[in-house]
């Protein structure tokens, strides 16, 4: 008999964190998404992002995390910084922060380093870190966030 595992995907949302500078700063949101694929009308195939509320193994899941300066000033130094959740693994190159300088880290979040600069010790030998490695994605913003401004940040995992 199979048995079908899924996940609410809420608790895995609710259980991202999102870090930046001092509370009040920033409205931070994250929304979790499928892709969805119809065909429309005219038979053609059209793709397009819909909330997803649950997923099972080999689903893939975009996350999309919304930022906005809600203070009096300019917001500096903003980093943004989630962790990837246990039963999800990241996909490869599918971070996404314009401009942002993206890190990762595959310590529990201690240490962060762009992707090819990571390694893990493994039996004992070092070896450069791998998508499924990856424990918290980073986004660095490269400049202030001016007054009332959003930004956006977006990456993509596997529910295993």
């Amino acid at each position: 008999m199979k048995y079908l595992k899924s996940v609410n995907l809420m608790v895995l949302a609710l259980s991202l964190q999102a870090a930046a500078q001092e509370p009040g700063y920033l409205n931070v949101t994250t929304m979790v998404q499928k892709q969805e694929v119809t065909v429309n009308e005219s038979g053609e195939t059209e793709t397009r992002l819909v909330t997803a509320s649950t997923a099972v193994p080999g689903d893939s899941v975009i996350y999309t995390i919304t930022f906005e300066n809600v203070s009096d000033e300019p917001a500096e130094n903003v980093v943004i910084t989630n962790p990837i959740s246990k039963g999800l693994t990241y996909v490869d190159g599918s971070a996404f922060g314009i401009g942002s300088a993206i890190q990762f880290s595959t310590d529990g979040g201690q240490n962060f380093a762009a992707a090819n600069e990571l390694t893990v010790v493994e039996d004992g030998a070092s070896r450069p870190a791998e998508p499924d490695d990856f424990t918290h994605i980073r986004w660095i913003m490269q400049n202030n966030l001016a007054v009332g401004a959003q930004g956006t940040a977006r990456f993509s995992a596997v529910f295993e």
